[in-house]
């Protein structure tokens, strides 16, 4: 029986150990550590990986998480150099680098990064005007990391970025830059408009300096045809009536000829020269008026006839 029983306490005591030993037992995840207090002082920090901590002794005093985090802190008032007062939202992103400077360094790391980030922010703005302000979030965001980086760095936080969320004015400011980005607009809408009519005037007045151009040269063409068309009537109707001259002064010479063949006297030269006279009136003229001229042609005629009846004897 005492036997059973020793086996039985033995089997509990070891039971309670191996309980212990698993609870000692501790796995440090990626991005995470761990603060170890012995008996209320600061032993060590625990990175990733398996750690083993003494029973009753020690303790992990804070479990940290090392990645980067984001905090939105609410609306804050601050007064510009010009007196606006306006309400700023910020977002700042920071990480842990030191856990033991975190867990030690300030009571209440987040309240204390809040409070700083008002105070920067307000000292800041302080020194701006309301456009500046309103311009400036970029200087404004390098000022404030640069500011908080080196404030928090002793409670082992880096400050890595910090970003204006939102500037909101007060309600009169807004309207009144409402008013004047309207005005603006529409002052950049009739400047606009007016450099569109300039443009399509100007394109106007050139396409009808263009097509005068055209309708002159196009004329110029059409006057150069029509004097080319003109010149060649002319030379056409002059060859004509040079070529008719030729033939009515053959057709005479082989008539006088002929006459002169056929041994006629004056009569009937001044014969013939009535009758041309009168296919020259064409039976048209009621009156026809015999030139003096017509007898001295039929003496020629006529001694035409007699210089042909020597040569012949």
């Amino acid at each position: 029986m005492l036997r059973f029983v020793g086996t039985f306490l033995l089997a509990i005591i070891f039971i309670i150990v191996v309980i212990i030993m698993v609870s000692c037992i501790r796995i440090v995840r990626q991005a995470q550590a761990m603060v170890i207090e012995r008996l209320g002082t600061y032993q060590a920090t625990w990175n990733t990986g398996f750690h083993m901590k003494w029973p009753i002794f020690d303790r992990v005093a804070k479990k940290i998480d090392l990645k980067e985090q984001v905090v939105d802190f609410a609306p804050q008032p601050v007064i510009t150099k010009d007196n606006v007062t306006m309400r700023i939202d910020t977002v700042v992103f920071y990480q842990i680098t030191d856990p033991k400077m975190f867990c030690y360094g300030v009571a209440n790391p987040i309240m204390a990064i809040e409070n700083l980030t008002a105070t920067t922010l307000r000292n800041i703005i302080g020194d701006l005007e309301l456009d500046q302000t309103l311009t400036s979030r970029e200087t404004i965001n390098t000022k404030m990391r640069a500011s908080l980086d080196v404030a928090t760095d002793p409670w082992g936080i880096k400050v890595n970025r910090v970003e204006l969320k939102n500037i909101i004015p007060p309600a009169a400011i807004q309207d009144a830059m409402e008013k004047q980005m309207k005005a603006e607009r529409e002052r950049r809408e009739a400047i606009l408009r007016a450099e569109g009519e300039k443009k399509s005037t100007i394109l106007v007045a050139e396409g009808n300096k263009e097509s005068a151009i055209l309708d002159a040269e196009a004329e110029k063409q059409a006057a150069i045809l029509r004097a080319e068309a003109q010149k060649e009537a002319m030379i056409r109707q002059a060859e004509g009536e040079a070529e008719a001259i030729l033939k009515v002064q053959q057709a005479n010479a082989d008539g006088i000829r002929f006459l002169k063949e056929a041994g006629a006297d004056e009569a009937v030269l001044t014969m013939k020269s009535l009758e041309a006279f009168e296919k020259a009136a064409d039976g048209k003229a009621t009156k026809i008026i015999i030139p003096s001229e017509i007898q001295g042609i039929a003496g020629l005629v006529k001694s035409l006839a007699e210089v042909g009846a020597s040569e012949k004897e």
